[in-house]
Order: C-alpha cells, then sequence, then structure tokens
C-alpha cells in the first residue's frame, strides 16, 4: 500500500530515509557513521531514480505537501524576524509574508508566498495564491528596505495570483504589473529563489531580481502544465506532454539563461531533509549576496536591466 504523501517513484527510497532519520535523533558514533553509510546508498539510489525523472514528475516533486515553504526558510535562516502585515489600501494577504529579519548578521527584507500545511492553514493562506493586496503589501516592504538601503530576498513559491472575482475587481494585474515596474528600479540588491512552483505573474509579481536562484526540483513557467493542457489540448491527460512542452524545470531555467544558479537538494528532495536544504541554500543565497552588495547601486540597476532584455530568443528578418 503507497504511504500518504509519498509520490510512486519516492517509494524505492522510503525505508532509507526513515533509517537515516532515526539515526540522526541518536548522538553516538556508531550511528554517525552508519547514517553516512546510508546517506551514501541514499544518494547513489536517488541519483538512479532521478536520472530519468520526466518534468511532470520534476512537478509533482515541486509541489511535494512536505516540500518546506517561505516560514520554514525563514526560520532556519533569519533571525529575529519581524512579520509586517497590510497593503495600507484594502487589508492584510497571508498568502504574501513580508518583514525583516537578520540574515549574517545583516539586515535584510524578505517577502515569500505561503501555501500552508493544514487544510485550515491552506484556506487561510489561500494555497498560497496571492489577492492584489498581498503584491502592494510586498512592494510596501520592498520599497521600504530602499529606503533604509536594505537588501531584498524573495522566496517564490505559488501556482500563480488569485484569479478570483474580487481580487480582479481590486486591480490584480495593475498590482502585478506596478510590482514588475517597481522592483526593476530598485537601488538595493534583490534575489529571488524559487523554492516550489513559480506560477506564471504570481511568481513574477515578487520575482524581478538581480539574480534567480532555482531549488534542484522547481519549477518557473508561464502557465501550469493543467492550464496548458486544458487550453491546447482541452484534455486533463495531456498534462505530461504539457509540461515536456513547456520545459518548466530549473535545468531547463539555467538553460535558457534566466535562472542564475541552481541550488542542489538533498537525497531524496527538500523535503526529505530540511535542515539540510535550507544549509544549501544558505550557501548559495550567502555567496550571490555579497557579490551584490559589493556593486555600486547605479550599476546594480543597469545589470539587472541588461540581465532581463536579454531574456528570449528572437530573429530578425529583412526583406530581400
Amino acid at each position: 500500500m503507497a504511504q500518504k504523501n509519498v509520490l510512486p517513484f519516492e517509494e524505492p527510497i522510503v525505508e532509507l530515509r526513515e533509517k537515516i532519520r532515526e539515526l540522526q535523533k541518536r548522538r553516538d558514533e556508531e550511528a554517525r557513521i552508519k547514517e553516512r553509510e546510508l546517506m551514501e546508498e541514499l544518494d547513489r539510489e536517488w541519483k538512479r531514480i532521478t536520472s530519468s525523472l520526466s518534468r511532470w514528475q520534476k512537478t509533482l516533486l515541486a509541489r511535494h505537501p512536505l516540500r518546506p515553504y517561505t516560514l520554514d526558510y525563514i526560520y532556519r535562516l533569519f533571525d529575529d524576524f519581524v512579520e509586517l502585515h497590510g497593503d495600507r489600501r484594502f487589508a492584510d494577504d497571508p498568502a504574501i509574508v513580508a518583514g525583516f529579519g537578520f540574515y549574517h548578521g545583516m539586515s535584510v527584507a524578505v517577502v515569500g508566498h505561503q501555501k500552508g500545511r493544514t487544510t485550515q492553514e491552506r484556506l487561510k493562506r489561500n494555497f498560497g495564491q496571492a489577492n492584489p493586496e498581498g503584491y502592494r503589501k510586498a512592494i510596501r516592504i520592498m520599497k521600504m528596505a530602499e529606503k533604509f538601503s536594505r537588501p531584498v530576498i524573495t522566496l517564490i513559491d505559488t501556482p500563480g495570483a488569485y484569479p478570483g472575482i474580487g481580487s480582479e475587481e481590486r486591480g490584480q494585474a495593475e498590482a502585478i504589473a506596478y510590482n514588475l515596474r517597481e522592483m526593476a528600479g530598485l537601488k538595493v540588491p534583490v534575489i529571488s529563489v524559487v523554492i516550489g512552483e513559480g506560477g506564471s505573474g504570481g511568481a513574477l509579481g515578487i520575482g524581478v531580481a538581480d539574480k534567480i536562484l532555482m531549488m534542484e526540483f522547481s519549477i518557473y513557467s508561464v502557465i501550469s502544465p493543467e492550464g496548458c493542457a486544458a487550453i491546447l489540448w482541452r484534455n486533463q491527460a495531456a498534462v505530461e506532454e504539457a509540461a515536456e512542452n513547456l520545459k518548466l524545470t530549473a535545468q531547463d531555467l539555467y538553460s535558457f539563461g534566466i535562472a542564475d544558479e541552481i541550488i542542489p537538494e538533498p537525497p531524496g528532495g527538500a523535503h526529505s531533509f530540511p535542515e539540510m536544504a535550507a544549509r544549501k541554500v544558505d550557501e548559495v543565497l550567502w555567496r550571490n549576496l555579497q557579490e551584490l552588495v559589493s556593486l555600486d547601486p547605479e550599476e546594480r540597476v543597469e545589470k539587472r536591466y541588461q540581465k532581463y532584455r536579454k531574456i528570449g530568443v528572437f530573429r530578425e528578418e529583412t526583406k530581400s
């Protein structure tokens, strides 16, 4: 019988993963030696599994219900985080977490989507789908960070912006478009980390950055495979084909020059060993932040502009 919250292709490593977790609770040398041996075995098995994963299967990993969310990374990476609320226009949006904390002793602004773990929390957080007030709260915090010369770190994990009637009435498209413009000109360093799903404009609303980092099994796409299948094939059975054509994985985005770096995940994925995943994010994030902080603000903005000008492929034809 399949275990709860275990994807079919994960089943060969479940037992190994559980044994390692049990060993990690012990402190003796024997346990540490055995843990290292099992981790090596898990690593080999995981590489075998992931070498043949389809883009749709990687999408399922990006959406794994046990995958670390924004607050999980905030608690592990940032000290003295203080969450700020409200867009000063309409309401607070729990789908977006925003505030200030210390990262390696440096004061930074942190903004990210939060999906929610339990059914009650998922409903409260609207499954990580932000309303206009969420994006307006986000840019309010970013502008505050710019005022006080604080770097901005965003954590992206959303199926997309909420498409409800109320959100459209309150200016969903305008709120996202405003964020795109304002983020493009922020004078402070901006780094975006795709920790799970990067869904369409919902991700872009907090995703205009100097550096785009993607977790190894995260995705970033203009539309979900389900949405693409419904529009192009009019058939939900075509989701796997849609995912293949969307080229939405971290590896795809890196090859296109959109993602600047891929953050490796522990064997079994980020949800298998969240602490290890956080350490890997920390290593790459801190290195990139140090690089950006050393740049002159005007130079940083120009590099950001040039980064987005280069995205995309086109061909010019002249009349003969």
